[in-house]
């Protein structure tokens, strides 16, 4: 004798299926009060962010130097004046190509070299490879005030005092350590397997580094390129060192000819560094779909 287990679906009874009681939060949802004080923090910071911003803004459109010390008084006499006189009667145009080539420059050469010396360490046991990375790690403890000094003297004796290429150099010196390891951590995250299977197809190891490694490396590069670029963008010691002539200045070095023992033109300085923006924000949005991926996936070892 058998017996025929009836299965009854919510379809066929009617009924619903049960649900949470009143008061009750389901997984991952929040309170009303948390949330309300989740946005009040993201909204108090992001109003902390951009202040700075909007009173720069609001300071370089009053005509005045002296209107920073009486900022309520711009509300009557807001102009463009200051832009106007930046971008015709000062050597603006001079400090964005200066600024552009030293921050292309050092970005490029860093990168490459950053990402070379990560790639072989992360892939390769040859003797001292620790070690290599703890000496670029110790060399940025030495304050930039000590290494001037050298710095200029190796720099004279290779003539590339007031070149830009002596400059690229030595913003390379402070930018390869961190991004050496920046890439060697993203490297890690990069199965092994890659590598075995570029060989298998006849590859060189540069060739596995530069056809198939590199392109998974975009966030981690995306991230170096960043670094590199803003560090040489706002970079004010070594440029005001290295870089002698008024046509060479770069924008961090440009702004200080507005300021003088005896005189203080703070309304085309904040003109300026709102034009100075300009470059470094379409930087960022040219890299900024790698930046959020490359920032964290370093981290761990995958």
């Amino acid at each position: 004798m058998s017996t025929t287990t009836v299965e009854t679906s919510t379809e066929d009874t009617g009924r619903r299926p049960a649900e949470a009681p009143r008061g009750v939060r389901r997984r991952g949802e929040h309170s009303r009060a948390a949330s309300l004080v989740s946005h009040t923090v993201l909204i108090g910071a992001s109003l902390t962010a951009l202040f700075p911003i909007a009173w720069l803004v609001f300071l370089s459109l009053g005509p005045d130097k002296d209107d920073y010390l009486h900022p309520g008084r711009i509300w009557g006499k807001m102009a463009l004046d200051n832009y106007a006189f930046v971008l015709q009667d000062t050597n603006f145009f001079h400090w964005l190509k200066s600024t552009l080539i030293v921050g292309l420059g050092t970005t490029l050469i860093g990168v490459v070299v950053a990402a070379s010396t990560g790639y072989a360490v992360s892939r390769m046991r040859f003797p001292g490879y620790r070690k290599l990375m703890w000496v670029l790690l110790v060399t940025q403890m030495f304050p930039i005030a000590v290494l001037i000094v050298p710095m200029y003297q190796i720099l004279s004796d290779l003539q590339l005092i007031d070149s830009y290429l002596g400059l690229i150099l030595v913003n390379c010196t402070t930018i390869v350590p961190y991004c050496a390891w920046l890439m060697k951590g993203y490297f890690d995250t990069i199965p092994f397997e890659i590598d075995e299977a570029g060989r298998v197809d006849g590859l060189t190891p540069f060739g596995t580094f530069a056809r198939l490694i590199l392109p998974l490396a975009k966030p981690g590069l995306a991230v170096a390129a960043f670094y590199s670029f803003l560090t040489a963008f706002g970079e004010v010691a070594f440029a005001s060192t290295f870089l002698l002539s008024d046509d060479k200045y770069t924008f961090a070095v440009g702004l200080q000819t507005f300021v003088s023992e005896h005189d203080a033109q703070r309304n085309l300085m904040a003109a300026t560094a709102v034009l100075i923006a300009i470059p470094a924000a379409l930087f960022f949005y040219v890299v900024q779909k790698n930046l959020v991926t490359g920032l964290t996936a370093g981290g761990t070892k995958g």
